[in-house]
């Protein structure tokens, strides 16, 4: 009786352990998984947050963070109601139709890139063609939901990319693991993305505060970050530029290669190694940046073929809905 009673609690014990091995294999290679996607993200987060700083400038310093904070629900809500189940249907229901809906979006990522060279070198004329396309608001209550409704929505092609390339990553995966990765990438990147936004768009404010204090050390820091934040928020907006093109077009060259046109991949390698060559040194920095660039220029080309659609559809049909 005893003997049995003792292997019965050695079997016991025989299969906690089994499952406790298992759920801790299972949890390392969700882990796992969402840094990889996340790695594989990491251009469209950095556009995320490069981008959304602009949709709170000119507005009141005090509106800022309750914005931020909205516009941050509403990527939640994205990701979780909208996009997670969606992804989760298409690679079950229609695998198939991920490339090119990654390369949609991909277009849409090279049309905001190009927008934004083409503010940078014709500003009033790129402020005339936004007004053109989103509309004008006047009152501070409306231009406040007008920014917060495009934020949103820019995140939602955004979002739409990071779930993609993540399932992409973990399409092979069993579907609690899908299920968990895309859960824990779009949670954790949306607090990540708008915890660094809310830093960002607050610094100058926090910096003025230290300038105001009795101590010396805090007064010099302070001046410090107030005078840097312009020069950082310049070039927070050329690394979200860049990386916009550079994800844009990478995303289209892979998707051409996924869907049979093998050529602009090829070429785009071609050029690499022969620059590597070149330049006598091991595939690294270079063959990355000759690659990159030659992706960035395959996104602005993209995004130059997709303006006439942004002005003759998109445009009337965004007019449309907004009338209704």
């Amino acid at each position: 009786m005893a003997t049995g009673l003792l292997a019965l609690l050695d079997d016991v014990a025989l299969i906690a352990k089994s499952a406790s091995s298992s759920l801790t294999a299972s949890l390392d290679d969700i882990a796992s998984q969402s840094m990889k996607a996340g790695a594989k993200a990491a251009g469209v987060v950095i556009d995320d947050a490069a981008v959304t700083p602009r949709y709170v400038v000119g507005l009141s310093p005090e509106r800022e963070l309750p914005i931020i904070w909205n516009i941050a629900k509403g990527s939640l809500k994205n990701k979780m109601l909208f996009l997670l189940p969606a992804a989760l249907l298409l690679g079950y229901a229609a695998p198939w139709a991920i490339t090119p809906l990654l390369m949609a979006g991909g277009i849409y990522l090279c049309y905001e890139g190009v927008e934004k060279v083409y503010g940078v070198l014709f500003p009033h004329a790129a402020h005339a063609h936004e007004e053109a396309v989103l509309g004008a608001a006047t009152e501070p209550e409306e231009l406040e939901r007008e920014r917060t409704s495009g934020a949103i929505r820019t995140d939602f092609i955004l979002s739409a990319e990071i779930m993609a390339l993540t399932l992409s990553n973990v399409s092979q995966s069993p579907f609690s693991t899908q299920i968990a990765v895309l859960a824990a990438v779009g949670f954790l990147i949306t607090v990540a993305v708008y915890g660094v936004v809310g830093l960002i768009v607050k610094a100058d404010d926090a910096g003025l505060a230290m300038a105001r204090t009795g101590s010396p050390a805090l007064r010099v820091v302070g001046g410090g970050i107030v005078r840097a934040m312009p020069g950082v928020l310049k070039v927070i907006a050329f690394v979200g530029t860049a990386a916009m093109l550079w994800v844009g077009g990478s995303i289209l060259v892979h998707g051409a290669a996924q869907l049979g046109w093998h050529w602009p991949e090829n070429l785009i390698h071609s050029i690499a190694a022969a620059a590597v060559e070149a330049a006598g040194t091991t595939p690294g920095v270079v063959g990355w940046s000759v690659t990159s660039l030659q992706q960035a220029v395959v996104a602005v080309l993209a995004g130059i073929a997709a303006i006439p659609v942004a002005s003759y559809i998109v445009s009337p049909l965004m007019s449309l809905f907004k009338k209704r």
